[in-house]
């Protein structure tokens, strides 16, 4: 069932339990922007989790919204090129892709513009993607070269 928030517009909740469900989840995520500090692993529990403002592409406006998301059965967290000690940087998300490697475990990517990248070893995919309120517009899109 799916909420409604403040500017009228439904609340996004998703799940994703193969590659093709995560690849539903990157599309919704593809451009989000974090604050790195909004990133945790919780090991003991598992879990990998961030909060990020992403670019509501299915909107049909230029409108931000805030999304938690969030990794289940992760045994491992690896970071390449994350500026991890400045908990004020910046990143914006590109992708998230899953490497299979022995079935149903493997490596979900998180990919972010300028190179960086997390890489989540993981029993299975098993993630969830929720809006945590309203929309608000934004004057910059998003744009890519081809």
């Amino acid at each position: 069932m799916s909420s409604v928030s403040r500017d009228s517009k439904p609340l996004l909740k998703l799940a994703a339990l193969d590659a093709d469900d995560l690849a539903v989840i990157s599309a919704q995520m593809q451009d989000a922007v974090l604050r790195l500090g909004d990133i945790t692993h919780v090991k003991a529990r598992r879990q990998f989790a961030l909060i990020a403002n992403r670019f509501a592409w299915d909107a049909g406006e230029r409108q931000r919204r805030r999304t938690g998301l969030h990794f289940d059965r992760v045994t491992s967290v690896k970071a390449q090129n994350i500026r991890q000690g400045d908990r004020d940087a910046i990143a914006e998300l590109l992708a998230i892709t899953f490497e299979e490697r022995d079935s149903p475990s493997g490596v979900i990517v998180l990919t972010f513009a300028g190179g960086g990248a997390i890489r989540l070893e993981v029993e299975c995919v098993e993630a969830s993607l929720k809006d945590l309120g309203p929309a608000w517009a934004t004057e910059r899109q998003p744009s890519h070269e081809l």
